[in-house]
């Protein structure tokens, strides 16, 4: 599929949109991409693309789309747009006034000519999506690279699995940095697939492209096509005013990022506690009134982000009932919601990119985190070893027994079981070395590393 155009310089953001509460996306690519002046810019273009679409099919002047890409340049004031769309319920019907000015008398006339708003809005935010999402899969990209490195190098690297938050049996670093990796690629894999289907918009008044045919299209069905081939967009089947399943498949995708960005960044604040450290951000943050502390700060922001989403997503999804051929209040509600989901995953993916790639990781800390328990963390390995030695009944009475011991006297299981006649002459030690007991952890990691 052809890429979208790409943006040209737009008019900035305010600086009351500067992000002055969201450091999660404040100064990410993403940011920029869906700042006012980016929609501005998305607005322009698609407008500028009608013409060019009907200049294409032979329904304007030569020259028409030319001159309007011209004019589309700017600059335009967002604040006054702004204002001035309170009257209209939307951007589009002040700007196509002055991009028909802009564009002069002769070509002005082939301005939004046969379109309502809803197809050029809907059209710029597929726009904005495609261009944010470029950069959401760039980050993405990066992720995964990080772990999948990180995964191969510490492929056999022992630590404590946990389970309801308590040390259960021993599981590798490895495995759980595939399986991050294996979720970001999830998340990629949506991603791009919602990337690559987003629709122009083209309907006219209620859906039937029946303007187009007023002014002369012999085939207005063949409008649509010529319009998403100028943008870089999919061709809609249909005019989708108030069938809004593109709207839902990006809630879809950018919940499901954040989410799964947000299991990585769930895992590393619970590793990097002070009291278990073993693992820690590259570049921790500060504090305002603790000097020794290295705060995860990246980690902290991503999951501020999944906490978000799956809220905007259910508005956009609550957007799905839109009645009759054009909407009220349904269309108009996703715009605010889908811009934070879009730029609260795009901070999320660029901090998790950073998180990957800066990630200490403490081989040492995970050793003595699994010795913790002096060996009771094998003890579901224990329980199958010695049922066929002491039999089942007499293995389990014992591990019963010797655990509370191994706790109150701070003695190695190992050395309890020695003083079990039956056990001597058993190398009890590597019985009960966690770090010989983590499965096909090992595999599994080189399994999931295969995945592109």
């Amino acid at each position: 599929m052809t890429p979208a155009t790409p943006a040209t310089p737009a008019t900035p953001a305010h600086p009351d949109d500067a992000g002055l509460l969201a450091p999660g996306w404040t100064g990410s690519p993403a940011a920029a991409a869906t700042a006012d002046g980016a929609f501005l810019r998305a607005l322009l273009d698609a407008e500028a693309a009608l013409t060019r679409a009907q200049e294409s099919l032979g329904l304007t002047p030569e020259g028409a789309g030319a001159a309007v890409t011209r004019a589309a340049a700017g600059p335009y004031d967002v604040r006054s747009l702004a204002e001035r769309a309170r009257a209209g319920g939307n951007p589009v019907i002040p700007l196509a006034a002055d991009l028909t000015a802009a564009t002069g008398e002769t070509f002005g006339p082939y301005v939004h000519r046969g379109a309502t708003s809803q197809d050029i809005m809907d059209t710029a935010t597929m726009l904005v999506a495609a261009r944010a999402l470029d950069l959401v899969l760039a980050d993405l990209g990066r992720t995964e690279r990080a772990l999948a490195a990180l995964a191969a190098r510490h492929r056999d690297t022992p630590m404590a699995g946990r389970t309801l938050t308590q040390h259960a049996v021993p599981t590798t670093f490895g495995l759980k940095a595939a399986g991050w990796r294996s979720l970001v690629l999830d998340a990629r894999d949506r991603t791009t697939a919602v990337r690559d289907a987003l629709p122009a918009q083209l309907g006219g008044a209620a859906g039937t492209l029946a303007a187009f045919g007023a002014y002369g299209a012999p085939d207005a069905t063949a409008l649509p096509a010529a319009y998403a081939r100028e943008l870089g967009l999919r061709a809609p089947l249909l005019p989708w005013h108030t069938l809004r399943t593109p709207i839902a498949d990006l809630a879809g995708c950018l919940a499901f990022s954040a989410g799964a960005l947000g299991k990585l960044a769930a895992d590393v604040l619970t590793l990097s506690r002070t009291e278990i450290a073993e693992v820690a951000e590259g570049g921790g943050g500060g504090s305002s009134a603790m000097p020794h502390k290295a705060n995860p700060v990246r980690a902290t922001l991503i999951a501020a982000a999944a906490r978000r989403a799956p809220q905007l997503a259910a508005v956009l999804y609550g957007c799905l009932v839109a009645e009759d051929e054009r909407p009220t209040g349904a269309w108009h509600a996703e715009w605010e919601p889908l811009r934070d989901l879009l730029r609260l995953v795009g901070g999320a993916a660029r901090d998790a990119a950073e998180l990957a790639e800066g990630l200490r990781v403490r081989p040492d800390a995970m050793r003595a985190n699994l010795d913790l328990t002096h060996g009771l963390i094998v003890s579901e390995r224990l329980s199958a070893e010695l049922s066929s030695v002491l039999g089942r009944a007499r293995a389990k009475e014992l591990l019963t027994e010797l655990a509370p011991r191994t706790t109150a006297e701070g003695r190695p299981l190992a050395e309890l079981l020695s003083e079990e006649a039956k056990l001597r002459g058993i190398d009890l030690g590597a019985l009960t070395d966690p770090a010989l007991y983590t499965g096909s952890a090992g595999i599994l990691t080189d399994r999931a590393l295969e995945r592109r």
